[in-house]
C-alpha cells in the first residue's frame, strides 16, 4: 500500500507540443521519449484528425501516452517541449509556467518571439523541422531507433520541409533523412501518409480561395492574400493553403477562413522578405519564417482581413536595397570646381544633381550636392568662375547599400532631396535619384490600363431603353414580382438597384436563365438583409467583397453584390475600397455581351443600361473584349471566349481573335496552374456539344495546352459526334442517376495516347485520383471488355450481364460511343436498359427455409437465379423457388 503511495506521489516528467499538433510535433514527442524514457507523452489539446486516426489505427503502441485529464499537475516537475516555446500555444501546460520547482527543457527550430518560454535546457536551431534537431542528439547518444520509429521521423521531417521543398530546408534536414533511411524509414508509407486526396467539400473551399485571392505590391514584394465563408469547419486547411500555394506559384501567402464561428489565420512563405512566423505572431498565432498560423479571436473575417493588411504594410521588408537601385558611379565634382565646369559635367552625363566632396588628410568627404537648376541660375548671374561649394545644399542625407525601400523614399521625398548618396563607411558607392525612385514606385502601381479605356476618366455614355414589355413576355410572374420588390427596397434605402450579366444577356438571346446576379450602388450587404426580411429569406454574407446571397423560403437564390472600386492615394499605400458606380462595375467584366444591366428601382424599372455597345455585339452575334490587355490579365478568359462563341453560335470579333493568338504567341497560358486549365476544359466539356469548341482551341493552336501532339482528327471526330448522339440517348432516358459528362469526352481525347503519356496529362491537370482511375485504369478495363464483347456475340443475357456488371456509367457510355459493331452497341443498350435492373425474389431466409445450410452455397444459388432469370427461364418467385429446389436436388 505503501509502495502504491509513494508511486502516485512520483515527480513526473511530461512530454508535450503544441495544440493542433502536426506530423513533426508527433515525430518530435516520439524521439524526446528516446532521450526521456520515464516521460508521458501528453498532448495539450486537439490534434489533427490525420494524426488522431494514424495514432488509433497504427502506431500508438510506440508512444508512453496519456491522456491530459488523467494528469496530476502537482505532480509535474519536468516539462519537455517540443517544436514550440510559444506560451500560449501549449494549451493548460501554460498555468505550470510560473512554478519555481519546475524544470523546463526546450527543443525548438522557431524563429525568437517576444514572450518565448525560458528553458532550464535550451536546443533551438534554425532547421526546416525540429525533429533534425532531436535525431542528432540521438545519433550522438547512439541511442536505438527501431524502422517504425525511424519513419514517423522522417514523416514529421517530411511534412515540415515540404517534402524538402521548402526554402526553411537546411543541410541537416538533408542529413537527418539519409540517417532516418539507414535506420529502415518507410517512404511508401510516408508517401502514403502525406499525399492527400481532397474531399469535394476541400475542392469547393479551394476553389473560394482561388476566386478570392488579391495581391498586393508592398515594398517591391507580391503578397497574396485570400479570404473564405464555410458553414462548418473543413479539415486540413493548411493542406490546402499548401496546395493553392504551390499551384498559384505564389511567394508569400495568407489564408483566412471563417468557419462556424471562428476565424482561422494561415500563412506560408517562401521570400526572406515575408517573415509570416513574425507577422501572424501579432495576431496571436505563431510558427516560423516560412509556415505560421493563428486563430484570431473576437475579430469579423474583415476586421482580420484589414489587420493583416495593417501588418504587412508595416512588417514586410522591402526587395529592393539601395545597392538595387543605385547609378554607379556617382558622378562628383570637387569643392573647388567652378560652376562652368560643373554645367559642363551635368551636360555631359546628363544628370540633374551633382554630388559636391573634397580631399581631407588623403579621403574623400561628401560636402553635400548641387542641383543643375541652381548651376543655370548662378550662370545666367554670371557667376561663373565661383566654385560650387558656395552653393551647395549641405543638409544632405544618405542611406548605406542595404537600406530598403521605406528609408530611400522618406530621405528622397520627406527631405525634398534631389539625389541620395550611397555611401559605406567613408566610399561613396552610388546615388539614387528622384527618378530612380519614381521607376520603382510606377513598376509597383497597376498601370497596365494605360492602352485601354479608362472607365473612371473618359466619358462612356450609355444606351438605355425600357424592356418593360420583353420582361413581361419572358419572365414568370413571380420573377418579375421578385424583382420589383428588389426595386421598392433600392429605393428605402436610397440605392441603385440592377440586375446583370448573364441574366440579362440571356434575356435577348431567349435563352432560359434564372441565375439573378443584382448589383447595388450602396451597400450591397445592407440591401440583402433588407430584401431578406421583406421576403422571409435568409442571407449568407461576404463582407470583405460587399456581396451576399439571399435565399427565399422556396429555395431560389439571388446574388447581390457592391458596385465598388478600389484605389490609391499614393504609391504603396494601403487600398482604399469604395463603393462605385453601376459603369466601373460592369466595366470589370470579361466580355462586352456580359455588360448589360436592367434598372430596378420603381421610377426606371426595366431600363435597359448599355455602356459599351452589348446591344450591337449581340445583334451582330461578336464576341468581343472590353479592353486590349484582358487577355494578359487572365488568359483564362480565352477558352471562355471560345466557349460562349459556339454556345451561342456567335463570332469572335477580329480584334479580339488577334488578342487571342497573340496571347498564345506569347505563351500567357504557361503562368496558369493544371488546375485552372482543366476547369475551362471541363467547362467545355460539359457543354451539350462540345466538339465545335474544341476545334476551335485546335483553330487557335490551344489544343497544346492538354498535349503537344493532341490534333482533331477524322477519327476523335467522330468519336465526339457519336459520343453526343450516346448521351443524348442516355439523357432520353430519364434515369436520375449522375454521371460526368466531361469525363466521357475526356476519354475520347486522351484515347489516342499510351498508358504513360494519359498519365501525364492527368497528373498535369492536377486530377483527383478518384478521377485518374476511372480516365485511366477503368478506362483500359473498358476496353479490354469491348475486345472481348466483340468476339462473343451473340450471347445469352447473362454472359452479357456477366462481362459489363461493374463498369461506372461513364464507362460504358464510353464504349458505347467508341464501338463500331452495331451488335455490341445494342448489347450495351440492352443491358443499360433491362438487364443492370434485373433483380431476384429469392432471399437467403428462403433459402433457410428450404433446409440449406448457410454457406458458400447461398451465392452459388443466387448467382444461378439471377443467371435463370436474365435468361428468361424463369419470371416469378414460386418459379424461382421450383429452381432453388431443383438446382439442390
Amino acid at each position: 500500500m505503501a509502495e502504491k503511495e509513494n508511486h502516485d506521489n512520483a515527480a513526473l516528467t511530461v512530454i508535450t507540443t503544441h495544440v493542433n499538433a502536426d506530423y513533426d510535433a508527433l515525430a518530435c514527442m516520439l524521439a524526446a521519449q528516446k532521450l526521456y524514457p520515464e516521460a508521458l507523452v501528453v498532448f495539450p489539446g486537439s490534434h489533427e484528425k490525420t494524426l488522431r486516426n494514424f495514432f488509433i489505427q497504427s502506431m500508438i503502441y510506440l508512444f508512453n501516452l496519456e491522456e491530459i485529464k488523467e494528469i496530476d499537475f502537482s505532480r509535474i516537475r519536468r516539462l519537455v517541449l517540443v517544436d514550440t516555446r510559444q506560451p500560449d500555444r501549449i494549451g493548460n501546460f501554460a498555468a505550470l509556467l510560473d512554478r519555481d520547482d519546475l524544470e523546463i527543457h526546450i527543443y525548438d527550430h522557431h524563429s525568437p518571439l517576444t514572450g518565448d518560454i525560458r528553458g532550464d535546457v535550451e536546443v533551438v536551431e534554425a532547421t526546416g523541422a525540429a525533429i533534425s534537431i532531436l535525431t542528432g542528439i540521438i545519433r550522438e547518444r547512439g541511442i536505438a531507433i527501431s524502422e517504425e520509429e525511424a519513419t514517423i521521423m522522417c514523416l514529421g521531417l517530411y511534412e515540415d520541409t515540404g517534402s524538402f521543398t521548402f526554402t526553411s530546408t537546411t543541410e541537416k534536414d538533408f542529413l537527418t533523412a539519409a540517417y532516418l533511411l539507414s535506420k529502415g524509414a518507410k517512404l511508401d508509407i510516408i508517401s502514403n501518409l502525406t499525399a492527400r486526396e481532397m474531399s469535394f467539400e476541400q475542392v469547393g473551399v479551394l476553389n473560394d480561395m482561388l476566386q478570392a485571392v488579391s495581391r498586393y505590391h508592398i515594398k517591391g514584394v507580391e503578397v497574396a492574400v485570400t479570404t473564405v465563408t464555410t458553414e462548418k469547419y473543413v479539415p486540413d486547411f493548411a493542406f490546402l493553403v499548401h496546395k493553392m500555394m504551390r499551384m498559384e506559384n505564389l511567394s508569400a501567402f495568407f489564408a483566412i477562413a471563417r468557419m462556424a464561428n471562428k476565424v482561422y489565420l494561415v500563412a506560408r512563405s517562401r521570400s526572406p522578405e515575408v517573415d509570416v512566423g513574425a507577422i501572424v505572431s501579432k495576431m496571436g498565432g505563431g510558427g516560423h519564417p516560412y509556415a505560421a498560423a493563428a486563430t484570431v479571436r473576437d475579430k469579423t473575417l474583415f476586421q482580420a482581413e484589414q489587420e493583416l493588411l495593417k501588418i504587412l504594410y508595416q512588417d514586410v521588408r522591402s526587395s529592393k536595397r539601395a545597392k538595387d537601385l543605385m547609378s554607379s558611379p556617382a558622378i562628383r565634382a570637387d569643392a573647388a570646381t567652378t560652376l562652368e565646369e560643373a554645367r559642363n559635367l551635368v551636360t555631359r552625363y546628363n544628370i540633374n544633381a551633382l554630388l559636391v566632396t573634397e580631399r581631407r588628410e588623403g579621403r574623400e568627404v561628401l560636402l553635400g550636392y548641387i542641383s543643375r537648376q541652381v548651376i543655370s541660375k548662378a550662370l545666367y548671374l554670371k557667376l561663373h568662375d565661383t566654385s560650387v561649394q558656395e552653393y551647395t545644399s549641405t543638409e544632405l542625407g544618405t542611406v548605406g547599400p542595404e537600406s530598403e525601400l521605406p528609408e530611400i523614399q522618406d530621405k528622397i521625398i520627406e527631405n525634398k532631396q534631389r539625389i541620395l548618396p550611397v555611401v559605406e563607411g567613408d566610399r561613396i558607392l552610388g546615388v539614387i535619384t528622384r527618378t530612380d525612385l519614381l521607376n520603382v514606385l510606377v513598376q509597383q502601381s497597376d498601370f497596365t490600363a494605360r492602352h485601354q479605356i479608362n472607365p473612371y476618366e473618359d466619358t462612356i455614355n450609355a444606351r438605355t431603353r425600357s424592356i418593360h414589355r420583353l420582361m413581361k413576355e419572358r419572365l414568370s410572374d413571380s420573377l418579375l414580382d421578385l424583382l420589383r420588390s428588389a426595386g421598392k427596397v433600392a429605393d428605402e434605402l436610397d440605392y441603385g438597384a440592377y440586375v446583370v450579366g448573364g441574366f440579362v444577356r440571356d434575356l435577348f438571346l431567349y435563352r432560359p436563365n434564372e441565375d439573378v446576379d443584382i448589383v447595388v450602388e450602396g451597400s450591397g450587404i445592407e440591401f440583402a438583409k433588407t430584401f431578406a426580411r421583406s421576403r422571409e429569406g435568409r442571407v449568407h454574407a461576404y463582407e470583405k467583397f460587399g456581396t451576399a446571397v439571399v435565399i427565399f423560403p422556396d429555395g431560389f437564390k439571388i446574388d447581390i453584390a457592391t458596385a465598388r472600386m478600389e484605389y490609391y492615394r499614393f504609391p504603396a499605400d494601403l487600398p482604399t475600397v469604395e463603393m462605385s458606380s453601376i459603369k466601373l462595375d460592369l466595366f470589370r467584366r470579361d466580355f462586352t455581351i456580359n455588360t448589360l444591366a436592367i434598372q430596378l428601382n420603381s421610377q426606371r424599372f426595366g431600363t435597359l443600361i448599355d455602356f459599351f455597345s452589348a446591344q450591337k455585339d449581340i445583334k451582330e452575334k461578336t464576341i468581343r473584349i472590353l479592353h486590349n490587355l484582358s487577355f494578359v490579365e487572365d488568359p483564362t478568359r480565352v477558352f471562355r471566349a471560345i466557349r460562349f462563341e459556339q454556345r451561342f453560335g456567335f463570332t469572335i470579333g477580329k480584334l479580339t481573335a488577334g488578342l487571342i493568338k497573340n496571347a498564345v504567341k506569347m505563351d500567357f497560358f504557361k503562368k496558369l496552374s493544371g488546375r485552372r486549365t482543366f476547369n475551362e476544359l471541363r467547362q467545355i466539356l460539359e457543354e451539350e456539344n462540345p466538339l465545335p469548341a474544341i476545334q476551335r482551341l485546335q483553330d487557335f493552336d490551344l489544343l497544346k495546352m492538354i498535349h503537344p501532339e493532341l490534333q482533331m482528327e477524322k477519327k476523335m471526330i467522330s468519336d465526339f459526334k457519336s459520343v453526343k448522339k450516346v448521351l443524348s440517348w442516355h439523357d432520353l432516358l430519364f434515369l436520375d442517376e449522375p454521371y460526368l459528362r466531361w469525363a466521357v469526352y475526356f476519354m475520347v481525347l486522351i484515347r489516342g495516347f499510351k498508358a504513360d503519356v494519359s498519365r501525364e496529362i492527368c497528373e498535369k491537370f492536377e486530377l483527383a485520383p478518384r478521377h485518374q482511375d476511372i480516365l485511366l485504369k477503368e478506362r483500359l478495363q473498358a476496353e479490354q471488355c469491348l475486345f472481348r464483347l466483340g468476339g462473343m456475340l451473340p450471347a445469352q443475357n447473362s454472359r452479357i450481364h456477366e462481362a459489363l456488371s461493374g463498369f461506372r456509367v461513364e464507362l460504358l457510355l464510353y464504349m458505347m460511343a467508341v464501338t463500331r459493331k452495331e451488335m455490341v452497341k445494342k448489347a450495351i443498350s440492352l443491358f443499360f436498359t433491362q438487364l443492370r435492373q434485373t433483380r431476384i425474389s429469392v432471399t437467403g431466409k428462403d433459402l433457410k427455409r428450404a433446409g440449406i445450410e448457410p454457406g458458400p452455397i447461398y451465392r452459388e444459388i443466387m448467382d444461378a437465379i439471377l443467371k435463370a432469370r436474365l435468361n428468361g427461364t424463369v419470371h416469378t418467385r414460386d418459379e424461382e423457388l421450383n429452381f432453388v429446389r431443383s438446382y439442390v436436388s
